[in-house]
């Protein structure tokens, strides 16, 4: 495994292209409502990405092995759909929640970050996933810092989903993320403190836990692309991309426009 350490140079473009990939998410904020198809929110993006932003939509036509193109612009996982959910023309529906995955490729460099959107009127369980995963989220990049290890980020993002009664996906992780869209390392939201690779400042690599409401089991479906919990139960996903410096983890996915940053993450960590 060979982890890059980004150049001074390297950690300006990706800044830009963190900070773009947020100001996407800001963008389509006010589209996602009841009534909207996830299909027209993908063409909503993809026409800012290319139109206004002049960026590249990373997943679009993205083909790893074993895998048929993907022929979106976003990913967008509703409900019970855990990542990779492929749009469509199912409108949304109040109580829906839906994941809204992006990344955008602005001079060679790739911007990738996710949010939950709540439908209307959730149920409280619901908003409860929601909230949990994304202070789980929170509490992995709390854990990033020069002189730790990688596995003080899955540790704690699976002792607090656990401690609330969910369970973390096990076969989908966060990746480190650069000029190509998946870098080593792989960043697992699961382990043990004090395992893996040392974290040295100059790493930028994603984390995004999944995180359900139900059992850690998965299946896919005939797409070949979305996942999905094996017992139905609802999943949740948040996503930023982060930068070890000499004092912690630099956020590059933050947005002014969204109510995301830690002033706001009433969880400490022990």
């Amino acid at each position: 495994m060979t982890i890059l350490i980004k150049t001074p140079e390297e950690i300006e473009r990706m800044r830009l292209a963190c900070r773009l990939g947020a100001e996407l998410l800001d963008y389509v904020t006010p589209f996602v409502q009841v009534g909207v198809s996830t299909l027209e929110l993908n063409q909503i993006c993809h026409d800012y990405m290319v139109n206004v932003q002049g960026t590249v939509p990373a997943t679009l036509n993205y083909a790893p092995p074993g895998h048929t193109p993907y022929p979106f612009s976003i990913c967008t996982s509703v409900n019970h759909q855990i990542c990779h959910g492929m749009p469509s023309d199912r409108p949304l529906k109040n109580g829906d929640i839906v994941n809204i995955d992006v990344t955008v490729i602005k001079n060679g460099f790739h911007g990738d970050t996710s949010r939950m959107f709540l439908l209307g009127a959730p149920s409280i369980q619901a908003k409860r996933l929601c909230q949990i995963t994304h202070e789980c989220m929170w509490l992995g990049i709390r854990a990033a810092r020069p002189g730790g290890h990688f596995g003080d980020i899955g540790a704690a993002i699976q002792k607090h989903a656990e401690q609330n009664g969910y369970s973390v996906v096990r076969e989908f992780c966060g990746h480190g993320v650069g000029r190509s869209f998946h870098e080593d390392p792989q960043v697992l939201h699961y382990g043990r403190a004090g395992s893996g690779e040392a974290l040295k400042p100059g790493m930028i690599f994603t984390i995004e836990p999944m995180i359900n409401a139900g059992k850690a089991a998965i299946s896919s479906l005939a797409d070949g692309w979305t996942v999905v919990t094996k017992d139905r139960s609802l999943s949740a996903q948040w996503e930023h991309t982060v930068l070890i410096t000499e004092k912690g983890a630099e956020v590059l996915t933050l947005s002014p426009l969204h109510p995301d940053t830690p002033k706001d993450f009433p969880v400490k960590q022990n």
